[in-house]
């Protein structure tokens, strides 16, 4: 028996206990053929759907990933703006202190940022701008001006505690040192401060900071005022008319602490004015400036 080349033939067989039979089933070529295309098709449109699919997402991750990157490079910009006005002040009043402390200023030449070197790269750029290292460099810069602006500020809290202006507006008298005796009788004496000639009554400033340690009658000062500026540096006023501080009590430089007059020891209306040293009279010419 001929066989008919357009058919394909499929034979079901199917067995039980009882009995066995076979099915012969024919289909035409063209059939198969046109199903197998069918099936291909299918196959490639999933295959370039779940292709599409996977490459959506990684766009998307990848426009995630980007906007991430653009955040934190605009949030790594703004922090290296803050650093750099926080850089910018602290200098500002580093050089300002400095000058008022009369400390010199630190020499150093400044830190230079890292910069990328130019050319024609074949790969890809870009990314954030800034690095760990700009901004490591300027908080290290910031933390030294830093320490730099303690230092001249305590340099000017001990220049504030060293007598630099006169105690009183008037006329330089009897000077530190021997000179003959105010009340005749002839002889000389050791005159340990500077006498400064104002009306009864001038107000008396502070030369400087410091604490109030004696206020009241010492014997050949009349009514004094000592203060203690640390470091065993005091300072003394004599002949006041008037204490006007108390014992312990803070004082600023040019703040009020009595008034000229003439008791104790006295000629006449003027304000004795002491600078001492270790308990040691010193000449005050040497911390009051020219005028």
């Amino acid at each position: 028996m001929n066989r008919d080349e357009r058919f394909y033939a499929f034979i079901v067989s199917t067995t039980s206990r009882s009995r066995s039979y076979a099915r012969r089933f024919y289909v035409h070529k063209r059939w198969v053929k046109a199903s197998a295309l069918v099936v291909t098709f299918l196959c490639c449109a999933a295959a370039y759907g779940v292709y599409g699919l996977t490459q959506q997402a990684l766009h998307l991750r990848i426009e995630e990933e980007n906007s991430r990157l653009r955040q934190e490079n605009e949030r790594q910009r703004q922090q290296l703006q803050k650093l750099e006005n926080r850089v910018d002040a602290i200098e500002d009043a580093s050089r300002r202190l400095s000058e008022q402390a009369g400390v010199p200023a630190d020499g150093q030449q400044e830190q230079q940022q890292p910069q990328a070197e130019e050319g024609n790269s074949p790969h890809g750029a870009g990314g954030p701008a800034l690095d760990a290292a700009s901004v490591e460099l300027l908080e290290m810069r910031a933390a030294r001006l830093e320490m730099d602006l303690q230092v001249y500020e305590a340099a000017l809290k001990e220049k504030a505690r060293i007598p630099s202006i006169w105690p009183v507006e008037g006329e330089s008298t009897d000077s530190f040192g021997y000179r003959g005796n105010p009340f005749g009788g002839g002889g000389s004496e050791f005159h340990p401060g500077q006498d400064i000639a104002a009306p009864p009554g001038t107000p008396v400033i502070a030369p400087a900071d410091g604490t109030v340690i004696e206020a009241g009658w010492k014997n050949g000062y009349g009514q004094t005022v000592v203060l203690d500026h640390g470091n065993g540096l005091t300072t003394r006023y004599g002949h006041l008319s008037k204490v006007e501080v108390g014992l312990g009590q803070e004082l600023k430089r040019g703040e009020e602490l009595g008034l000229v007059g003439s008791t104790g020891r006295s000629t006449g209306p003027h304000l004795h004015y002491e600078v001492r040293l270790g308990d040691l009279p010193v000449s005050p010419l040497h911390y009051l400036p020219e005028r």
